[in-house]
């Protein structure tokens, strides 16, 4: 098969044939349709903690086709379009019977979107309606994890809510939120590459102003906020956020941040502001997200801007690691 494969750190993926996978016993083979590239993998290339090896496989946005049963693999048929869940777990304990699948013991991420074909297991796989096409199904994953982080924030109707960010998770916190009663939803963003999508996503105000972030989203959001959500990842938003959040508001945590941040703890206390974190997602956001899409839900397809082959993958990849104006790019094998 045809796939993409990880090198080394700061080194471009490279584009390669490798032997076709063999389900092995309770393992399925998908035939991938549709990958994302997310963020998080344009950071596992660059940083040494994710602990990338040469020749992996990277990818855990995807959907497909069901090709091969292993033995023992129950549930599914050769033939069925399916939404890859990539938490792999052991599929029995009590975090797993909940659906909170990241917490269990053997929790690790799956990977093998960036090729023609993927191993995993038939308890990852959702089966997608007939409505609903392969790149639904590949952003599934990102809309959950937004809804994970809209869920732990507390969001109650009548909310005022501040979003930095207008990358994909930061759009997708904006459809939630707004879906879900916010009073007023605005996205504060360095570029406006995004500007009009956010504000067909959800947004009802779109800031950028470098030289005054805070005062401009104020004025832009009529007030401080009750909620911000963090979606970028870099040192010095934490403080940012507790200056544009509300006393006793809740600032939440979405953006992968692997660099040491520092905040003013007495700003933050003085507030009584909430400070929430949120990884991944449960079993039940994800059919959350799907339903939503196969309910009519039109704004998270706008998050795609592009769809590339395999053997475009590495030049893409890279120029993803600088600012674009490209928002989800999916990769059809």
């Amino acid at each position: 098969m045809k796939a993409v494969t990880f090198q080394a750190l700061h080194q471009p993926l490279a584009f390669e044939t490798l032997p076709d996978p063999t389900p092995g016993e309770g393992q399925v083979v998908v035939k991938v349709g549709r990958c994302g590239i997310c963020g998080s993998d344009l950071h596992m290339t660059e940083d040494a903690m994710y602990g990338c090896k040469h020749g992996d496989v990277l990818g855990h946005e995807f959907a497909g086709e069901v090709v091969a049963l292993g033995k023992g693999a129950e549930g599914l048929k050769t033939g069925q379009l399916v939404s890859v869940i990539p938490l792999m777990s052991c599929g029995h304990c009590e975090h797993c019977r909940k659906g909170e699948v990241q917490w269990c013991e053997k929790f690790s991420l799956q990977g093998g979107g960036y090729a023609e074909y993927a191993l995993t297991r038939p308890n990852q796989c959702v089966k997608l309606p007939a409505d609903l096409s392969l790149a639904d199904g590949a952003i599934i994953e990102p809309l959950a994890v937004a809804l994970h982080g809209v869920n732990l924030s507390g969001l109650e109707k009548g909310d005022k809510v501040l979003v930095l960010g207008a990358g994909p998770i930061g759009l997708a916190v904006a459809f939630w939120t707004k879906r879900m009663g916010a009073a007023k939803v605005a996205i504060q963003d360095i570029a406006d590459f995004q500007k009009s999508r956010a504000l067909e996503m959800g947004a009802d105000v779109f800031v950028v102003d470098p030289a005054d972030p805070i005062g401009s989203a104020e004025r832009g959001l009529g007030g401080k906020a009750d909620i911000v959500f963090e979606c970028v990842g870099i040192p010095g938003l934490i403080e940012q956020a507790v200056n544009q959040v509300r006393p006793r508001g809740t600032i939440l945590l979405l953006g992968l941040c692997t660099r040491p941040d520092t905040f003013n703890s007495f700003a933050m206390l003085s507030k009584e502001v909430r400070l929430v974190t949120s990884a991944f997602f449960t079993v039940p956001e994800y059919q959350a997200s799907l339903d939503a899409l196969a309910e009519g839900a039109i704004e998270p397809r706008l998050l795609v801007t592009d769809t590339i082959s395999l053997a475009d993958t590495p030049e893409v990849f890279e120029s993803l690691k600088h600012r674009t104006s490209q928002c989800k790019v999916l990769i059809a094998p």
